[in-house]
């Protein structure tokens, strides 16, 4: 059975309506990944995928009330067993990117072009939910 977790896409809009996506480096593997994490008891999933993009990427900004897809991964948990994890993606239009945050010196952050993002991460359900994204 799958474990949910709750994920944050954060994007900016460029001239000419096309956007960008800022990816994270996972603290376990260096590869590119949203930032996401585990719901919250006392806030929305909305709220808290827009926490995880605070603490792992410090960004803030306008979070999407509905998530825009699923998609899975593999999550290897402390003690070496191997969970499933699905994760619930909402949109993060990024209004704020602060110089100093919480997970600063663990993770790397970069934006890059949609279709390049697409290509950066793993997991094929990601990648289309980058793909087809178009304005909300």
């Amino acid at each position: 059975m799958a474990i949910r977790q709750v994920g944050a896409l954060p994007i900016r809009k460029l001239r000419g309506g096309t956007f960008e996506v800022l990816l994270v480096s996972s603290r376990e593997t260096g590869r590119w990944v949203i930032p996401k994490g585990w719901p919250a008891r006392r806030l929305t999933d909305a709220k808290a995928a827009a926490r995880e993009a605070r603490q792992e990427a410090g960004v803030t900004g306008k979070i999407s009330e509905l998530p825009i897809g699923r998609y899975r991964y593999r999550k290897r948990m402390p003690g070496g067993l191997v969970r499933v994890i699905d994760v619930d993606v909402y949109v993060l239009k990024v209004k704020k990117q602060r110089k100093s945050w919480r997970e600063k010196r663990e993770r790397t952050r970069v934006w890059f072009p949609q279709s390049e993002a697409a290509k950066k991460v793993r997991e094929p359900r990601l990648r289309a939910l980058i793909s087809d994204f178009r304005d909300l």
